[in-house]
């Protein structure tokens, strides 16, 4: 067995890797840059070093500062988690020259399955049917703008060497295909370093259905079930599942040993998904992760196996602990992907500092992995992800109702997040009752995004409530300021000063209140301490937990979160900005002027392009007009609300 292991990765893999080790008996070193200096999987390590600025390309992409901090501590392995320098066969090519184990497969494994197009060429000598596209090598733009055409539209674009939808646009026309291609370019290299390009016809309608495959040293291979992975935006998944559901035996068999016959044609070893598209009966190979995957506790929970204890155990040359006779599922699990974004505006990422994490308690049927916590930072520098949320019960539609309670007490404060949209999505009729495709959460956005006005009301409630706890104490050396009222003949009749909100007002009795909204009057008793609060409200229990702070309010009720901004005496209401269009929507980095300074434009123009928690955004022109400035030269950092670009508005 190794002794000490460097696990090269930051956040919720980190103390992923961490968790299992330590139960392994093995010391555990952490690497860190200038931004998670105070983050969990450091805090958890029993090392811990410095490797770097903020941006992964100046820490947690450069191979050889990983290799001199195992050298420098001792460890005679390094896991590599996902993402980062998981599937960059350099790497796993240098640890091996510096005497160091490296924690997944072979670099001849990575670099056969790095190559989206070289894959294809694998896959299609062994007889693995593919979806029809161009995997070749010329990166000609008019060469590939030409098989794009004798494609036909639409098609999809994706980075050879990608993963997690970085990388990747669908193409709807021709007239869009040179502009898609060189953001794909640029999004491609700013996330994996090449940028080398793979075409395949859009297929329509299909379901994500993904293998986990595990290989030893020794020959053996076995897979360990199948998850499905469908519900996505902007092609990464939200909520996965294991085993995938309406397949029947013949065919999860017949997928299963095709995922082993992917990794025997590579001579793999370790951990590794090979992922398909599923049409009705046929399946297309996509690609194959050379990696542990994000959704891989979805497969420990129905199996049995940790992963990550098997990824070890291969990597110190034993033998599998199982044979696929002896692999067994039961039961489903499912996992819900926690993000910091807010899905009412199209996923847009968001960065601050968690004011309050509260989660469900962990269990047999509950396992939360997480690599933050109250206080931590969401820096716009890493990916957005939060958390991951799995569930295990018996049937399906068992976890699912787990899933549906367990997000009710998921509770993030601070930035916009994702619970309230996962809660509308894994209560929804498309998913529980049938199987939805890829394009599900595309085509039921607006629904999905919906806020309940039932459980909004019981927010109102509950906020003003917390807002008149909080004033109770002030002033009352003079009793004309106690919420009692002292007054002849009059109650003290309280507004509740919401920007939002001018129909609540509230009357103290005592240890109770009575709030009149919208005409209605209510009473309440109320018990609260620094973060939940637990009210009677005309005899109905509810409970929530809420950050106050002097100009906010934060409750989150089930799953529910709403923002109560409160007025001061410098409160000015909101008014529309004419440039909004043209104001970062998020803290990230310039990386691309678009038009020449002096061009003319129409609204909805592209002018400038910034990058953001490894995404790309394009900002358009707020009217028809005339581009006179660039506020920021490319490669500058912005704050969420600067304004990029100004254009002076034709007329005007």
């Amino acid at each position: 067995m190794l002794k000490k292991i460097l696990i090269a990765n930051r956040g919720e893999i980190a103390c992923r890797v961490i968790k299992t080790a330590k139960r392994l008996g093995l010391k555990t070193v952490a690497v860190y840059s200038d931004a998670d200096k105070n983050s969990l999987h450091v805090q958890q390590a029993d090392e811990a070093y410095h490797i770097g600025a903020a941006p992964s390309k100046d820490s947690y992409l450069v191979s050889s500062k990983i290799i001199e901090v195992a050298k420098r501590s001792g460890a005679d392995c390094i896991h590599p988690g996902y993402g980062f320098l998981s599937e960059n066969c350099e790497f796993s090519r240098l640890c091996k020259e510096n005497d160091i184990a490296f924690v997944g497969p072979p670099e001849s494994a990575i670099e056969a399955m790095g190559s989206k197009s070289r894959s294809k060429e694998i896959m299609a000598e062994a007889n693995v049917p593919l979806v029809p596209g161009y995997y070749g090598h010329n990166q000609d733009e008019s060469f590939l703008f030409e098989e794009a055409n004798k494609m036909g539209y639409p098609i999809l674009l994706k980075a050879a060497f990608g993963g997690g939808g970085k990388g990747m646009r669908i193409v709807n026309s021709e007239d869009e295909f040179m502009a898609m291609l060189a953001s794909a370019k640029r999004e491609a290299i700013s996330g994996f370093g090449n940028d080398q390009m793979l075409l395949e016809r859009y297929v329509t309608k299909p379901r994500h259905v993904e293998v986990q495959v595990f290989a030893d040293n020794h020959g053996n291979c076995v897979y360990l079930g199948d998850r499905d992975c469908s519900l996505q935006r902007r092609h990464q998944k939200v909520i996965e599942e294991a085993p995938a559901p309406q397949l029947s035996d013949k065919l999860r068999k017949e997928m299963g040993e095709a995922a082993v016959r992917c990794a025997q044609a590579i001579n793999y070893q370790g951990a590794g998904t090979v992922e398909f598209l599923l049409c009705g009966d046929e399946f297309f190979f996509m690609e194959m992760n050379t990696r542990l995957q994000v959704e891989h506790p979805v497969t420990e929970m129905v199996t049995g196996v940790d992963l990550v204890e098997w990824q070890i155990r291969v990597a110190s040359n034993e033998t599998l602990a199982l044979t696929q006779d002896d692999i067994t599922l039961t039961g489903h699990s499912l996992e819900a992907r926690i993000y910091a974004e807010d899905p009412s505006a199209d996923f847009m990422p968001c960065s601050g500092v968690i004011k309050l994490l509260a989660t469900p308690q962990n269990s047999k049927h509950i396992r939360i992995d997480t690599g933050v916590n109250t206080g931590s930072e969401i820096s716009s520098f890493y990916d957005p992800m939060i958390a991951k949320l799995i569930v295990w019960d018996e049937t399906r539609d068992l976890a699912i109702k787990r899933l549906q309670s367990a997000l009710e007490e998921f509770h993030l404060a601070g930035f916009h997040c994702n619970v309230a949209f996962l809660h509308n999505l894994a209560s929804h009729d498309g998913f529980v009752k049938t199987q939805p495709d890829t394009h599900f959460i595309d085509e039921n956005q607006d629904e999905l995004v919906k806020v309940d006005n039932a459980d909004l009301e019981i927010c109102n409630i509950l906020a003003s409530l917390v807002y008149l706890d909080s004033i109770k104490n002030q002033n009352c050396a003079s009793p004309w300021n106690k919420q009692q009222g002292f007054r002849l003949n009059q109650d003290n009749n309280i507004k509740i000063p919401f920007t939002e909100l001018s129909n609540i007002s509230a009357v103290c009795n005592g240890a109770s209140y009575s709030l009149t909204l919208d005409g209605q009057t209510i009473t309440a008793d109320i018990f609260i301490n620094d973060t939940h609060i637990n009210a009677n409200i005309d005899g109905i229990k509810y409970t929530a937990d809420y950050v106050l702070d002097q100009n906010q309010i934060e409750l989150m009720y089930l799953a529910t979160t709403h923002r109560y901004q409160l007025k001061d005496k410098h409160y000015v209401s909101d008014v529309e900005n004419d440039d909004a269009s043209l104001a970062a929507p998020l803290n990230g980095t310039v990386v691309k002027h678009l038009l020449e300074l002096g061009s003319k434009v129409e609204k909805g123009d592209a002018i400038v392009v910034i990058e953001a928690m490894k995404m790309e955004y394009t900002l358009t022109a707020p009217y028809d007009g005339t581009l006179t400035s660039f506020c920021f030269d490319e490669g500058e950092l912005v704050s969420h609300g600067d304004l990029l670009a100004i254009v002076d508005q034709e007329g005007a």
